[in-house]
């Protein structure tokens, strides 16, 4: 008699899930899935009580505008099916911030994709570009998502070191990294989980290295409107740049609706027309009535936009002075929901160590950086820890306050 899935082990699964796993460094030797850091921190948090700084989510709405929007779609009617690319609302309005904002002009017939989401815009990208044995560049520390889609298109994943306190890459490690046999450069700008914004000397180099090596360039600019003190640069402004550069972007961070998983890529029409022959296979549309809620918000004005910037780089400021006060070495983020915090001061040279410590010491939950490193270079990060300032600031206020008082307990 056959088992029934629930009783059949996962390791006896043939599948590509496999090397997705094992790509995001899941699949333990055993051949079952561990789960990751931050299911476990979660859990943690919830279990102990303590304040979840540990994944990357706000605890605040967006903008009223946004929600009301997305009500009112949903009174008249805009519950079926989307076009395939995206409701043209939505890739208008996506068009104009590229205008607005970076002077790009892109055609919101040919040249947009609405996604669900950002993650779905890397899958699809990844799964539509690359072949078996292809090589796929990314900084590292990653975003974890990075290696477990590479893993399942069958790429082959190559990483430049971020090295602190900065964590800007070598340059010359760059170019021994990016070859021939690279068929896609993935550009996190600004940086999860560092918080790190790239120089405009490194995306230039970047570009001159696709052009020599004729890779495609894809970048992850989800936060490109929470920088502090510094502008973004989107990589396809930069001369030689639009015509192989893939940006992808998502109203989650920008308007604090990460739920509502409206994302979307530009690009030139070639390169849009073939990510979205996969595209449509995955998620099929998505997120009907949210599409004209999220067009809605890209035409906030622009004090909107620099508001937010400046009042997370508040809360950002807010959790500093409490890591600082607890002894830790800190790298100030110039953009992101993070910042990245050495244990290191405190006795402690295992950061994963730390975490799971950390609820019972201070009663707060933050992720090791080591979660988003390769087994080969983690060892390079192993004292370094994640917290997530985008969260309410009496909520960070007392977070900074448990951990000013952490240096006596710490051992």
């Amino acid at each position: 008699m056959h088992g029934s899935p629930e009783t059949v082990p996962t390791a006896a699964i043939p599948g590509a899930w496999r090397r997705t796993a094992r790509g995001a460094d899941l699949l333990g030797a055993d051949g079952t899935i561990a789960a990751t850091i931050f299911a476990e921190m979660s859990a943690l948090a919830v279990r102990t009580g303590a304040i979840n700084l540990g994944q990357g989510f706000p605890d605040e709405d967006g903008p009223i505008e946004v929600l009301d929007a997305a009500r009112q779609a949903i009174t008249d009617g805009v519950n079926q099916y989307p076009p395939g690319r995206g409701f043209p609302v939505l890739l208008d309005a996506i068009a104009r911030h590229q205008q607005r904002f970076y002077g790009l002009s892109v055609d919101q017939e040919t040249e947009v994709l609405v996604t669900a989401g950002a993650t779905e815009a890397l899958a699809a990208t990844i799964l539509a570009l690359i072949e078996p044995g292809d090589e796929v560049v990314t900084f590292e520390p990653f975003y974890d998502a990075y290696g477990g889609l590479i893993a399942l298109g069958g790429g082959i994943h190559r990483t430049v070191r971020l090295r602190t306190p900065d964590f800007q890459p070598d340059l010359d490690e760059l170019s021994a990294v990016i070859t021939d046999r690279t068929r896609l450069i993935l550009v996190n700008n600004p940086h999860n989980p560092t918080g790190t914004v790239f120089s405009r000397e490194t995306l230039e180099f970047i570009v001159r290295l696709a052009e020599q090596h004729n890779a495609i360039i894809v970048t992850d600019e989800v936060y490109e409107h929470l920088t502090f003190g510094v502008q973004h640069l989107p990589v396809a402004t930069l001369p030689g740049a639009f015509e192989r550069t893939v940006t992808i972007s998502s109203g989650g961070k920008t308007f604090n609706t990460t739920g509502w998983k409206i994302g979307w890529l530009t690009a030139p029409a070639a390169l849009v027309t073939a990510i979205l022959a996969v595209k449509q296979f995955l998620t099929y549309v998505n997120g009907a009535p949210f599409q004209p809620a999220i067009a809605r918000g890209l035409d906030l004005p622009d004090s909107y936009f620099t508001g937010i910037a400046a009042s997370l780089q508040g809360k950002r400021d807010v959790l500093e002075r409490g890591l600082v006060a607890a002894g830790f070495a800190v790298s100030r983020p110039s953009g992101s929901y993070f910042i990245v915090a050495d244990a290191a001061p405190l006795g402690y040279e295992d950061g994963a160590d730390f975490c799971r410590d950390l609820p019972a010491l201070a009663g707060v939950v933050a992720v090791p950086i080591g979660a988003f490193c390769s087994p080969e270079h983690r060892p390079q990060y192993a004292s370094l820890v994640r917290f997530a300032f985008c969260k309410k600031v009496d909520l960070l206020e007392q977070a900074a306050a448990r951990l000013a008082a952490l240096r006596p307990a710490a051992r």
